[in-house]
Order: structure tokens, then sequence, then C-alpha cells
């Protein structure tokens, strides 16, 4: 009874530090990571409320495995092959390159070979989990510079488990060396994994799902991470990288959304705790005994570390932003560091003070991240290099949208829900880091020009909307298009009546004035509040519609000032609406297609019962 208190009040420990750290880090601006890592170190090192910290990370490394599992959800393998270069490229250069260098580094402080590979090494490799959270809290993720980090970090898990199969080559102990029976057992692991997420997972959820057992699809959601992670550790390999493929497998399943829902919140909590474990394992006698040494060798391997991602990168032909961007983001040393630690103490190769410094040196690299993020985005600005990579990737869909301006979001929602695919171009870095937030794609160009339209699908769409909020801009994109691609039907947002006129006189196939439909809306809400039925708003709401359109149709024979004997400027009196008369006014061809789109829009019947009403 006494040990099962002790575990409760752990967790109430545990959970009072992530709610009061999170909020508070995240809302002076240092994010909720190096509020887990403040608490760690407050309940551990400072104030000893929490002396296991072993066991904690121990149980909390859930939350990792919990990230990639979710990662893999995200990443169909079509998309995971077209990744392969930077996976096995980029990664595996920043992996090689930084290891050797912070390993020539140590050789300054170090005697030791196995420490000095340790060292190099294991600092070689980012946090998944900090780096991750950090991009996915700045909506980065799908940016250029967030899908190479994340290439280089899969590399990064990748490449533990050979950096733990040299230490036994460097250990003294007879008998240590990887053989081939562990190597075989780690393929067939893999194996096992892909043909159950083939053959067994689907046909498991969808027997859950015909038995309605809420409760039982969580069950099964953590069955699958866990039980992939488990799988992977039994022969050796990383856990992480288990549940990674596992998500990765079910990244085109039809229950996919769901299992993600059902993990997120467990991921959430548990990756809190571990990083609150992080920081209780910071030893602070090691770190006064060799303070000197740590201030000095932690922001040198950081930049040792940036400048060697920077350089990989931009031999792999990414732009100068992008490289800064990924270099700024995986500066800090990661969590396999202390794998890798954990296994050289068990083989003898590294002292326990040694183990000590390497813990403080990871923690207080991802306490300067943060800086070292806004460094990186002030080197940019002050190279005038704001702008994001034109990447379209995966462009080219059934309709473009150019401009994601306020109309832009909601019709996209509309299409979105129909099933019907869209491929956003916009310019502002600004608002397409804001919507990446909210889970949209949306590629970075200029829809002015030809080449980005090209690139970005135009002859795949069926049509094209242009949503730019600048008149002339938008006037500029559809005198392009219908230049370049003039099949294309072009569905445009106009920015005012004299806007809406010259598109008409462009013939595109439908243009609205982005704040005409909610004002009618507006107006009719207004009649319904002054106690008017909702039926007689209705009707003169659409004759109000009506009446505007033959004016616009007016006005495109006759000029801009033509038809002002149309406005209503005081009330008409006794009915509410009088319905103009077409006759005699000069209206044309096109004018008359107008008129007729309006009529169609509710119908012949209900079109003739409000001119009868009216």
């Amino acid at each position: 009874m006494v040990a099962q208190s002790s575990l409760y009040a752990e967790a109430l420990i545990l959970l009072a530090g992530a709610v009061i750290a999170a909020p508070v880090f995240k809302r002076i601006g240092l994010g909720t990571v190096l509020g887990y890592l403040a608490a760690g170190i407050v309940m551990g090192p400072l104030t000893q409320l929490l002396r296991d910290p072993e066991e904690v990370l121990h149980a909390s490394e859930i939350g990792v495995v919990m990230l990639l599992f979710v990662i893999g959800l995200e990443l169909k393998p079509s998309r995971l092959w077209a990744m392969r270069y930077d996976i096995f490229g980029l990664g595996a250069m920043q992996v090689i390159v930084t290891g050797v260098a912070l390993t020539a580094l140590s050789m300054l402080i170090l005697d030791s070979p196995g420490e000095r590979f340790v060292a190099g090494f294991g600092l070689a490799l980012s946090s998944t989990a900090f780096a991750m959270q950090m991009l996915e809290e700045a909506g980065d993720t799908d940016r250029p510079h967030g899908r190479k980090a994340f290439a280089i970090l899969l590399f990064q898990d990748l490449a533990i488990v050979p950096l733990l199969a040299v230490l036994p080559l460097l250990s003294a102990r007879d008998g240590a060396d990887m053989d081939w029976a562990q190597f075989g057992a780690g393929l067939a692991a893999i194996a096992a994994l892909v043909l159950a997420g083939r053959y067994l997972i689907n046909p498991l959820f969808s027997f859950i799902a015909r038995a309605g057992a809420r409760e039982a699809m969580i069950a099964a959601a953590l069955l699958i991470v866990v039980g992939s992670a488990a799988l992977m550790a039994a022969v050796g390999l990383s856990m992480a990288l288990g549940a990674f493929l596992a998500g990765v497998l079910l990244a085109e399943s039809s229950y996919r959304h769901e299992l993600e829902a059902n993990i997120e919140p467990f991921r959430g909590i548990f990756l809190a705790v571990f990083f609150m474990a992080i920081g209780m394992s910071l030893d602070p006698a090691a770190l006064l005994r060799h303070w000197q040494v740590v201030l000095i060798a932690v922001p040198a391997s950081m930049l040792v570390k940036s400048l060697a991602i920077y350089g990989s990168a931009r031999l792999f032909g990414n732009s100068h932003p992008v490289a800064v961007r990924a270099a700024a983001v995986l500066s800090q040393h990661g969590e396999f560091a202390f794998v890798l630690i954990s296994a050289a103490l068990a083989l003898r190769l590294v002292s326990a003070d040694f183990a000590s410094l390497m813990i403080a040196a990871v923690i207080l690299s991802m306490a300067l991240t943060p800086l070292s993020v806004r460094l990186g985005e002030f080197l940019l600005r002050q190279a005038h290099e704001e702008e994001p990579e034109e990447d379209f990737e995966g462009a080219g869909s059934t309709v473009l949208m150019v401009g994601f301006s306020r109309l832009g979001q909601i019709a996209s929602q509309t299409l979105l829900a129909s099933g019907v695919d869209v491929t956003i171009i916009d310019t502002d870095p600004a608002r397409i880091r804001n919507a990446a937030s909210f889970g949209f794609r949306i590629y970075f160009g200029d829809g002015a020009r030809a080449d980005v339209l090209r690139a970005a699908g135009i002859e795949k769409s069926a049509l094209v909307a242009v949503c730019t909020a600048k008149q002339e801009v938008t006037t500029q994109i559809v005198e392009l298009i219908q230049r370049n691609w003039p099949e294309k039907r072009l569905y445009v947002r106009a920015y005012d009546r004299g806007h809406a006129l010259k598109l008409v006189g462009m013939s595109v196939e439908y243009q609205i004035r982005e704040t005409f439909e909610s004002a009618l809306v507006m107006g009719g809400k207004m009649l319904e509040g002054l106690g008017r039925s909702s039926q007689e708003a209705r009707e003169v709401v659409e004759a109000t519609r009506r009446r505007d359109a033959e004016r616009l149709a007016v006005q495109l024979n006759e000029g801009f000032q033509a038809g002002r004997h149309m406005l209503f400027t005081r009330p008409v009196q006794p009915e509410p609406l009088v319905a103009p008369k077409g006759e005699g006014s000069g209206v044309d061809e096109r004018s008359r297609k107008l008129l007729a789109e309006e009529d169609n829009r509710e119908g012949a019947a209900t079109g003739e019962k409000s001119r009868t009403k009216a």
C-alpha cells in the first residue's frame, strides 16, 4: 500500500509540473519542451521531490515511440520512397560528417577512444522528440526545412543500430561482437511487422468497428504502437523505428485518422513526462565539478554540428534559408545519446563522470535550441532571405487555388468536404505558416508567374480559383492564365463592383465580390430581427440580388455610372421592392447570359414567385 501511495504521489507531482510549466513557458515564448525540462530540473536535482529519474525515463520513452508512430501515419510509403535521397543521402552525410568532426574535437579533452567515439557520434544525433515538437508548434513540419530535418532525424533513428554494434568492437570484453543471428532476427522482425501491417491490422480494426466497441479501438491502437516497439526492442533494434514502420504501413488505411486521434492524448502526456525525466537526470555535482568544460564544449559542439548540417544540406542542393533553418532546429543533442551512453557504461567503455557530463551537455543543448532557432531567423532577416523555398512536390489537383485569402479559406472547405483535392499556392510566408499549423498544405509561389502555375499543376486542374486579395494582382493572374491556358475555367474573387465589371468583361466563367453574399445574408437577418417573416426576408434578398445583377448588366453596356436609378436610396412605399423591367435597357447577349445565370441560381419557379410578390 505504501508503494502504491508513493506511485500516486509521483504521478501527481509529474502532472502538476506539466500543468504549471507548459503554459508558463509557452506564454513567455520559450516553448513547452523547455518548460518540461525546467520542471524536471526543479522536481529532481533542485528539490529532490522525485529521486528515480531512470525509472521515469524508461517508462516515458513510450512518448517518443508514439511520436514516431504518429509521424509514420502522416507518411505514405510512396512519399517515404520519394524522400529516400534525403534520408540515406543527406541524413547519412550529416551523421558521418558531424560524428567525425565532434570525435576529432573531443580529442582535445578526452583520452579514452571509447569516450571519444561516444561523445562524437552520440552528440551527432539530434532529439527527434524535441525537434519535431518545435516544428509542430511552429507549423513547420510540412515546410521545406521541416521535411529535410525530418529526413535527417529518421536516418539518425536508423543510425543508432550500427552505432550500438560498434561499441562491443571498442570494448576489451571477449565475445561481445554482434553475430549474424542477431542481424537475421532484426530482418525477420521487420518482415513480420510489414506482413502484419498489410494483412492483419486492417481486418482487426474492421472487426472492432463493426462491434462498435470504442474502448477496444483505443486499446487496439495502443496495442499496435506498443507491440511494434516491443518487437523491435526484442531483436535489439530501436523501439521508435518499429513504431514508425507501423505508422507508415497504416498511412493509407481508412482507420488512419481514428488511430491518430486515439494516440494523440497519450503521446502528448508521455512526451511531457519524458522531457521532465531528462531534466531530472541532471547531476548538479558533476556539472559543478566540470562547469568550465560544459560551458565551452556545448556551444562549440552545437556550432560544429550546425555547420555540418548546413554544409550537408547545401551539398544536396538545398537553398540557403532551408539549410540555415534545418541546422538551427537540429543543433541540439538528443535522447539517443542516452541510449549510447547507457550501452557504453554497461561495456565499461566510459566512466560515470563522463556519463553525467554527457547528460548535462544534452540538456543544456536542448535549452539553447530556441535561441539557436531565433538566431537562424535573425541571420536570414539580415540576409533579406525571408521567403520560403518554392517546392511543388505533390502538387497537381482537380482544383488549383491561387491565393489563400479569407474567401479562399472558406471556399476550400466546401471543396475538401466534398472530397475534391485542392492545390493551394500563396506568396505570404506568415499566412502559409499559420495555415500549416491548422493542417493545410500551402505551396509558396507567385501565381502571377507562368512557371509557378505550371509547376503547381495547372495543366492537370479542371478549374482554377483565383482568390488573391489585391485586384490588380487578380487581374494580372487572370490575364496570364487566359493567355497561356485559354481553355481553363476561371472562378475569380472580385474586389469590388468595378473589379467585377472588369472580370465579366474578361469573360471569366464566374466572379463574386467577396462581401456581396454575406452582406445580403446580413440584410435578410436584420429584416427578420425587425419582425419580418423568414419567407419575406428571403424574397426581399432574392429580389435585391436580381436587381443588382440587372444593374451590373446595364453597367456593362453604358458605363459605371449607369443604372443609378436602380439603387435604393430611401424606403420604397408601399411595397419593399419593385422588380425592374429589362426592356429598353440595351442589354446585349453577354448581359442576358449574366441575368440568366442569376435566374438559374434559385430556379424559375422561385424567381417567378419573387417577382409576383414584389
